[in-house]
């Protein structure tokens, strides 16, 4: 008998279009969204793609609280990554890499800036470091997306100088060129806007309600199943839409109180969530969208600076800044930095819970957890990585890999190892001409 294939009338992408927007589908099993029907599998669907992000937390860790120790289910977590623990099949806990570039005498700034890059940085004020790891996958993708890349962030850049060395490098980690970090976006709303509008800021129309009808036409050229999957998406995409409406009218202030019990003027629309938790948690929700919607496959979400300026009233820790808070190593530190890891979490669950063929959508993905020093004292004498995903089944987690006594310990040789899953090859990054073993 022959099969019964569906498939929809645009073969490489399948969108949904409205009155200025723009909106990808979700991987559906009956319709061919990555590929053609050439590239299709046997069953009629096509592959689902391979995603990377990068989660960046500032300034380390607590010193006696970031390990591991065993595999699998059985793996144990150190209290800052306990978050993590529903995931330790899907983890990969790497040990011993850092960065040489990183050790050449500023702190901060100098730790921070060639960490997705592994570049030797410009000093003395001057802004030079090299083209960043997502970036370089971003660019060779970015004729298969609508966006090439999502680079988020929920603290503003710094412009100052710090042991002569640019602040703007603490306050990035992705880079489009040597001289020009990627722009970030930290405004939620103008984030939604870039995935799902073909003109950011005009915001005047529900992305939902602007493709209702394209939408409600393509629902009946799909299996029972993608169906299911359709109205899912299109719920949750409805969801981030009213919580980042609301997030404009939330009056709730982060920190001390003023006298003045309520602004005396409207709070912008396009505005920042003025409590730090409903700011990552937006941030974090956009970044599951852009992967499931296939609107991008490349992500940077930077949860604060190095050096960073935050405080956590939403923790009940409001006496201290981060950056300072780090310095402690206390119990306040640890719960901060559980904080940044439930966000790694939320976005793990969240993932997790669409199903992708055989696969879910974090086994389709390789999200990185990372920061540019191991603790708040400035120690990047080897690096906190944690990586989440397989990238579709090719990277065996449920792991320890221990680097500290070999060779061949460089973060970029990691990056290398990753590009090759996402399919970019290249002889050299940075600073390596190798791949990772066991990656």
């Amino acid at each position: 008998m022959a099969s019964h294939r569906m498939f929809y009338p645009l073969s490489r992408r399948t969108f949904l279009r409205g009155m200025g927007v723009t909106m990808a589908l979700p991987w559906l099993e009956s319709v061919a969204v990555w590929g053609d029907e050439k590239t299709s599998t046997a069953a009629g669907g096509s592959q689902p793609p391979v995603r990377f992000a990068c989660l960046f937390s500032g300034n380390g860790f607590h010193s006696k609280e970031w390990s591991a120790r065993g595999e699998g289910a059985q793996m144990e977590l150190g209290k800052v990554l306990e978050p993590l623990a529903p995931f330790r099949e899907k983890l990969l806990f790497l040990r011993g890499l850092y960065n040489q570039e990183a050790l050449i005498g500023g702190i901060h700034s100098c730790q921070t800036g060639n960490l997705l890059t592994g570049a030797h940085l410009a000093s003395g004020g001057e802004i030079r470091s090299g083209v960043s790891m997502d970036q370089v996958i971003a660019q060779k993708l970015q004729d298969q997306t609508k966006v090439p890349s999502l680079v988020l962030g929920c603290e503003q850049s710094i412009a100052a100088l710090h042991k002569n060395y640019s602040m703007i490098y603490s306050s990035h980690i992705s880079w489009s060129s040597a001289s020009a970090p990627t722009p970030l976006e930290v405004y939620p709303a103008l984030a939604f806007d870039r995935l799902f509008r073909d003109e950011v800021g005009q915001a005047d129309k529900s992305v939902l309600d602007a493709v209702l009808q394209d939408a409600s036409g393509f629902r009946g050229s799909v299996s029972r199943s993608d169906q299911h999957r359709l109205d899912e998406y299109l719920s949750s995409v409805r969801d981030v839409e009213q919580r980042i409406d609301q997030a404009g009218k939330d009056r709730r202030l982060q920190g001390w109180r003023p006298t003045l019990l309520k602004p005396d003027m409207p709070r912008p629309a396009d505005g920042i969530p003025q409590d730090i938790d409903q700011h990552m948690r937006l941030m974090c929700d956009i970044l599951v969208l852009a992967f499931r919607t296939d609107t991008t496959r490349v992500a940077t979400l930077k949860l604060n600076n190095d050096h960073s300026s935050l405080r956590f009233p939403n923790l009940k820790i409001d006496y201290m800044i981060h950056h300072l808070l780090s310095h402690s190593d206390g119990a306040d530190w640890l719960r901060v930095n559980q904080f940044f890891t439930e966000q790694v979490a939320y976005i793990a669950r969240k993932l997790d819970a669409v199903q992708e063929g055989e696969r879910t959508l974090l086994d389709n993905s390789m999200i990185l957890f990372l920061s540019s020093m191991m603790t708040g004292n400035h120690d990047n004498q080897q690096l906190p990585v944690v990586m989440l995903g397989s990238g579709g089944g090719q990277v065996k987690t449920g792991r320890i890999v221990d680097y500290l006594d070999k060779p061949n310990r460089k973060m970029c040789s990691l990056y290398l190892s990753l590009m090759d899953k996402a399919g970019v090859h290249l002889e050299s990054f940075g600073d390596s001409r190798e791949r990772l073993a066991e990656i």
